[in-house]
């Protein structure tokens, strides 16, 4: 019984150099599978922090976009209203000037003598005048002044009557005006040739 023991053991040896060289394969490959599973775990650590820092950039792109579109949105809205009350300010200083000249009108249909009613015209025309200029309204010098492209348009060239007048504006048919030292009308003049 004891040698059959002994037998069943090297049988088993026998059969286990097979058994443990498929072991040993097993185990150098469960070996390798934890090693590779930990090269891989950086691997997709380091993936997963690239997700995280596209996703976090992603994120941070849709909110500055928002942001942005929301900024447009606003500016726009802010210029459609400035827009429209931009004028409210020199309407507003233009009233007491329109009254005047509806109390002018009332005036001219009952009066009998013409001065009066001149100088109520006057004194409107140099209020409105008055009012303009406090917002910033300027009337160009044009009459002996060089002819200047800036703020002149010359309707036409007549000889001169002096040589002094050479280049200079003769005649001014129509009013140039600045505003805040833009000019927003030229004013339309005759030329001494």
């Amino acid at each position: 019984m004891f040698n059959k023991k002994k037998n069943n053991d090297k049988e088993e040896n026998i059969m286990n150099p097979e058994n443990t060289s498929e072991n040993t394969a097993e185990n150098v490959e469960n070996t390798d599978a934890p090693i590779a599973e930990t090269e891989q775990a950086p691997e997709l650590s380091a993936e997963e922090k690239l997700q995280a820092e596209v996703q976090q950039l992603n994120d941070k792109y849709l909110r500055l976009y928002a942001e942005f579109d929301n900024y447009k949105r606003r500016t726009q809205k802010e210029r459609v209203e400035l827009l429209q009350t931009a004028g409210k300010d020199v309407i507003v200083s233009l009233l007491p000037v329109l009254d005047d000249f509806d109390r002018a009108l009332k005036a001219m249909e009952t009066a009998a003598d013409v001065a009066p009613v001149k100088e109520g015209i006057l004194l409107v025309s140099t209020k409105l005048k008055n009012t303009l200029a406090q917002k910033g309204l300027k009337d160009v010098e044009s009459i002996s002044q060089p002819f200047n492209t800036d703020f002149h348009e010359a309707i036409t060239n007549i000889p001169a009557p002096t040589e002094d007048l050479k280049g200079k504006v003769i005649d001014e048919v129509e009013k140039g005006y600045t505003l805040n030292d833009n000019v927003i009308r030229f004013a339309k003049v005759v030329v001494g040739a």
